[in-house]
């Protein structure tokens, strides 16, 4: 099964953050910490865990080393769960499931909620099949810290733990990919990441929706990110290593700030590559380069809407 549900289009430039304050905090901070956010990881190379899709593992490790960060992988629960006491973040994927993962994701997710171990949850295919479903309903009650995924994934993430505002507001499960558009899961994904962020030591999370126009929120505030490629959808895993790239992010930031940081790059480094890319192979080398000469500078300089 393929996690690619990080789909873009388009270009962006820096934009008048004056010109999109609609009663939202002013931009110039938040540039500040995506700036800083970038910075730390290139300087301090935290450690994020995944325990994610073997298709697409290799391309979450490179990514996460690309970016500047240090990955490990493993799909043990006593692995991971020791482990984390040495790792900033952790990232859970739950594509291409094996038969021990029904126990095994559910004890870990436990696990980081009682020692309060920040984590991203990438809820690859929501809706689909008893088994993933059972996980992902499991991690109600040991919720993770940001929530990545497509449109349809997030309304059904949300509809699966009861946070549906009203009755019929449901997705069509379709695989990896979405059959919502980003603008659908507004509400639910504000109402998701309120619901993180009421179960987090800190009191804060965010949820991170990737589409033609991405939008992270953390329950209050909401932003779209503009930019990236299409060319993202012809490869393997980019929605997967998006997610580990949050989790390293999350080590050295809070929530909000390092789904921002994360998408940012992605779409940034998605344009660097495709401008450079003659197909899938060549743009996978380029997106992988981008993450890693992309300066702390040209994130933070992105276009950031206010909702």
């Amino acid at each position: 099964m393929s996690d690619d549900s990080h789909v873009h289009c388009g270009t962006s430039n820096p934009v008048n953050d004056s010109a999109h304050t609609d009663g939202q905090p002013d931009l110039t901070a938040l540039r500040a910490s995506i700036a800083q956010a970038v910075r730390n990881v290139k300087d301090r190379t935290p450690l994020a865990q995944s325990f994610t899709n073997f298709v697409t593992i290799n391309l979450v490790a490179n990514a996460q080393l690309a970016a500047g960060g240090t990955a490990a992988m493993s799909f043990l629960p006593d692995d991971v769960i020791d482990t984390a006491s040495i790792s900033g973040a952790d990232y859970i994927n739950v594509g291409t499931l094996l038969p021990f993962y029904a126990e095994a994701l559910p004890q870990i997710a436990r696990a980081f909620h009682k020692s309060g171990h920040k984590w991203v949850l990438d809820p690859v295919a929501a809706g689909i099949g008893r088994t993933r479903t059972e996980i992902l309903r499991a991690f109600r009650a040991a919720p993770p810290t940001i929530v990545r995924g497509n449109a349809s994934e997030i309304i059904a993430l949300t509809n699966m733990w009861g946070l549906a505002a009203v009755d019929g507001e449901t997705s069509r499960p379709a695989g990896g990919e979405s059959v919502d558009e980003v603008d659908a899961a507004v509400e639910p994904a504000k109402r998701l990441a309120r619901f993180l962020a009421d179960s987090a030591p800190e009191g804060k999370a965010a949820v991170a929706v990737s589409g033609a126009v991405d939008l992270v929120t953390d329950g209050e505030r909401v932003y779209r990110l503009p930019g990236g490629s299409a060319l993202m959808a012809k490869i393997t895993g980019a929605g997967c290593s998006l997610g580990g790239v949050t989790a390293t992010y999350l080590a050295v930031a809070e929530p909000l700030t390092a789904a921002l940081a994360a998408s940012l790059l992605y779409n940034r480094a998605a344009e660097v590559a495709e401008a450079k890319a003659e197909g899938p192979g060549s743009f996978q080398v380029h997106l992988l380069d981008a993450l890693w000469n992309l300066t702390p500078e040209q994130v933070a300089a992105s276009e950031i809407l206010t909702y």
